[in-house]
């Protein structure tokens, strides 16, 4: 695997933004040759939690968030980026991976430019269904995303498939599109404070699963789970290829939006109570009113994650590897909430789940660190994704 190919003779400043469902991040970073990047500066701020919210209006409050981060780092004076890239999670983007056949009775010459024709035309129909989603963004879809994940010719991988004569081709490749106007507010948000005559887009999908992958070599099977504010996305990995995704509407929000409608409190209450109940420090009189809760709204969750795995499976199994990304505090409670599912454990999966928080810890020495700044997992495997891999053609 190669490493970044923009550096050349000295290492470059680069800066990267982490655009989520509950909170936006943003770091300064040293693009080393060593394919480990040194991180001099990472801030984060929360997106504004309501309790009904339109898409318009959490777009709103995105940017502004987005806003603040980009001030903060502009006056931390560090320096100006020689290249500005954005990571956006679901809702800011659909993706899917598709696999393209094409097979004949007489032998045929695979080219480039086959390639190419053949994916366009998947990347059409992705379109229109991404159109569909959009409907707020007055249909206009943009590609931020196209990898090629594997080619196989007459079955067999290839990894320098042009001219060769064969007679049937397979093709898996990864592609994500997001709304033009979104992308483009991002942009105008990131331009009031860093000149970047192009801010490169790439989805957190993409990144957690190249980085996943390269620091588990020996894992060529797992789910990569992604629980952000709003949504919940799970990625489906089999022999080191991705093969699925699938999201569903139920993130860490849900809890404290639950919880503040059940029992009639204030979001910041019920935030309140999420924190005392994972931390234990609840009163018995509060753990009584909360719990039953909890528990019902966990159940909710699990229920909506058993239906996307059995979606997601289409009668293959499903790994019992877990790779888990989520905010840190909530990291026990739903990695211990997968646990506890069981359903899927026993019927989909060949053995018990075994999750793997990509927090901080799990990512100890792949990236460096200039004194005092803070360890943001997902800015981490960010800056990890873009120093080795981003302007690579094939992942």
């Amino acid at each position: 695997m190669g490493i970044f190919l923009g550096a050349k003779n000295k290492d470059e400043l680069a800066l990267v933004f982490d655009l989520g469902s509950s909170s936006v991040g943003g770091a300064l970073f040293l693009m080393q040759k060593s394919g480990v990047p040194k991180m001099i500066y990472s801030i984060r701020e929360p997106i504004g939690l309501e309790k009904s919210i339109s898409f318009d209006r959490f777009l709103s409050l995105t940017l502004k968030s987005l806003d603040q981060v980009s001030n903060k780092i502009c006056l931390a004076g560090l320096g100006a980026p020689k290249k500005v890239f954005c990571v956006i999670s679901s809702p800011w983007y659909a993706s899917q991976t598709r696999s393209i056949v094409l097979k004949k009775d007489t032998p045929f010459i695979f080219t480039p430019k086959l390639a190419n024709e053949l994916t366009q035309k998947e990347i059409g129909i992705f379109e229109e269904e991404c159109r569909e989603k959009y409907t707020h963004d007055s249909n206009k879809v943009t590609l931020i995303e196209l990898k090629n994940m594997q080619i196989l010719l007459n079955g067999y991988p290839i990894d320098k498939p042009a001219n060769q004569k064969i007679s049937e081709l397979e093709m898996t490749v990864f592609v994500s599109m997001s709304g033009e106007e979104i992308l483009e507010k991002i942009k105008e948000t990131i331009g009031r404070h860093f000149y970047s005559k192009n801010v490169l887009f790439s989805s957190f999908a993409m990144a957690s699963f190249a980085v996943a992958r390269d620091m588990f070599v020996h894992q060529e099977n797992f789910l990569l789970i992604d629980i952000g504010g709003e949504v919940t996305d799970i990625s489906m990995v089999k022999k080191d290829i991705l093969r699925a995704s699938i999201s569903f509407p139920l993130g860490r929000n849900f809890l404290v939006r639950g919880i503040a409608s059940i029992l009639d409190c204030t979001l910041d209450e019920a935030l309140s109570y999420v924190s005392l109940y994972k931390e234990g420090h609840i009163t018995d009189a509060a753990l009584k009113k909360v719990e039953p809760v909890i528990n019902k709204l966990k159940n909710e969750w699990l229920v909506k994650f058993q239906e996307s795995l059995v979606n997601l499976s289409n009668d293959i199994s499903i790994p019992a590897t877990i790779f888990l990304t989520i905010d840190q505090e909530l990291a026990d409670f739903f990695t211990e909430t997968i646990k506890s599912e069981q359903f899927n454990q026993y019927t989909l999966t060949e053995s018990k789940f075994k999750v793997v928080f990509l927090g901080t810890q799990a990512l100890h020495g792949v990236a460096l660190f200039e004194e005092n700044v803070s360890r943001d997992s997902f800015l981490i495997i960010e800056a990890i994704y873009i120093n080795r891999f981003l302007h690579q053609q094939h992942v």
